[in-house]
């Protein structure tokens, strides 16, 4: 699979950056996060795991996905400002891309999860448009022993999945070290591994949609006040801020620089 560093990503043309998915459909990101960010966000999903546990129960059916990252710590507000994340997007979604999902990608010891079937992350297929983008961001190690992610890069055409044979022919398993990234079209067919050590994998992982599509849930209005007033304009924006829907025409009529959805997005 294509790999790229980050700080050549952070170099090389807008153009250049998009085709990286309009040619490729994935590639491998190098250092998207430097060691103090991956621990404070490794620790801020154990955290966040033990209390899902507590909470639903070892039973739950997403037991190993904590879902709306970005209301459960910190350090989830803060990578949603990482430049390098924030360009491979926008270069191809638009200035105004907006988060879908933002959860995490944890695979439990010595067991796979509900990621093991073949499948992709949009269910749209739009012929040489691109609607969605899917982030997967380790903070273990990614391999063949800890379930690491198996994607199809050139797999974004197909309407339906490819049969297990033709899947496991065709699908690499790129080896990622902590603070490393699969960026793909979220149209490409993929599935996790199956964890083979005795320990939990860890990982985030990001779908970015275009400013007109819908958001998993109403990002906005699950962070409070203080949260949303110490984001910068530009996580504000990732977050599906400025693309909330009116409920009365007052707000309909607010100026413009107020207005709930805001013009000129894509």
């Amino acid at each position: 699979m294509l790999e790229v560093h980050a700080d050549d990503l952070a170099k090389a043309s807008d153009a250049e950056v998009a085709d990286l998915i309009h040619k490729h459909g994935a590639y491998v990101l190098r250092g998207v996060i430097d060691a103090p960010t991956i621990k404070s966000l490794k620790e801020a999903l154990i955290n966040a795991l033990a209390d899902d546990d507590r909470t639903h129960g070892k039973e739950y059916k997403f037991r190993s996905m904590v879902h709306a990252l970005m209301s459960r710590g910190q350090a989830f507000l803060d990578l949603l400002g990482n430049p390098i994340i924030r360009r491979a997007c926008k270069t191809v979604l638009g200035h105004g891309c907006i988060v879908h999902a933002y959860n995490s990608s944890s695979m439990p010891p010595g067991a796979t999860n509900y990621s093991r079937t073949i499948h992709v992350d949009s269910p749209r297929l739009v012929p040489g448009y691109i609607t969605n983008m899917g982030i997967t961001l380790a903070l273990d190690p990614f391999n063949a022993e800890t379930g690491g992610m198996a994607i199809m890069p050139g797999s974004f055409a197909l309407a339906e999945a490819p049969a297990e044979m033709d899947f496991q022919k065709g699908a690499e398993q790129p080896l990622l070290a902590p603070g490393d990234a699969i960026i793909f079209n979220a149209r490409c067919w993929h599935r996790g591994g199956v964890n083979r050590t005795p320990n939990w994998r860890h990982a985030v992982s990001m779908n970015v949609c275009r400013a007109y599509m819908r958001q998993q849930f109403d990002f906005p209005r699950m962070l409070d006040s203080l949260q949303i007033n110490g984001l910068d304009e530009d996580r504000r924006q990732f977050l599906g801020y400025y693309v909330r829907v009116p409920a009365s025409i007052a707000e309909f009529l607010l100026p413009a620089e107020q207005r709930l959805y805001r013009a000129g997005q894509e």
